[in-house]
């Protein structure tokens, strides 16, 4: 049997707007197929729209999830996008790291965290009228949250914000919605976290 791979989120875990085998954790597993692991697809827990006590409480509902050769967090963006502060975000992501190590058999070393996209800076965001530098400013806020958490409980942490910070308006890197990424930034994300953390 290979690497059960579990991966939670939100839209960008589920890969909205782009195929099946475009999200990042199928990339990843794919990739990590390539240099000789055997990995099983991922099961993902994620829905677009979901925040940090939505997808906890999908977990509830998914239970028992039983232990996990490596497991994925990146969640967030809708905690911001609702208007909810950084403490609040705090309050919530802890626990949900500490479940993600749990459900990785307590071994920290097997998860990894994401930090949350910067969607000021898409088609969408412009569209609605989004002050650009208030969300960078939000989502700086929340990725420092989930950073220093990350670092409290020994949980590599891959910085990928800059990434769509750099794509910007480029509709290559945007899936047809104008606001989440396409196949080829998430295979970015994957570039980005082997040259950082394989």
């Amino acid at each position: 049997m290979g690497l059960k791979y579990l991966a939670l989120g939100d839209s960008y875990t589920i890969g909205e707007g782009v195929a099946d085998g475009d999200r990042w954790p199928q990339l990843w597993a794919a990739a990590l197929a390539r240099i000789g692991n055997d990995v099983e697809p991922p099961r993902i827990i994620a829905r677009t729209g979901w925040t940090t006590d939505e997808l906890s409480a999908a977990m509830d509902a998914s239970e028992p999830l039983g232990e996990w050769d490596l497991v994925s967090l990146l969640i967030g963006v809708n905690d911001q996008y609702r208007g909810r502060g950084a403490e609040d975000f705090a309050a919530r992501y802890a626990p949900l790291l500490r479940r993600a190590i749990a459900l990785a058999g307590d071994r920290a070393a097997h998860v990894l965290a994401l930090s949350i996209p910067d969607w000021g800076v898409t088609p969408f965001a412009k569209a609605a009228g989004r002050d650009r530098a208030a969300v960078a400013a939000q989502i700086d806020a929340f990725n420092a949250v989930a950073r220093a958490e990350c670092a409290r409980q020994g949980v590599a942490f891959l910085d990928i914000t800059g990434l769509t910070r750099e794509a910007g308006m480029d509709p290559a890197m945007l899936a047809d919605d104008g606001l989440h990424p396409s196949a080829a930034m998430y295979r970015a994300w994957v570039e980005k976290l082997f040259d950082e953390l394989a």
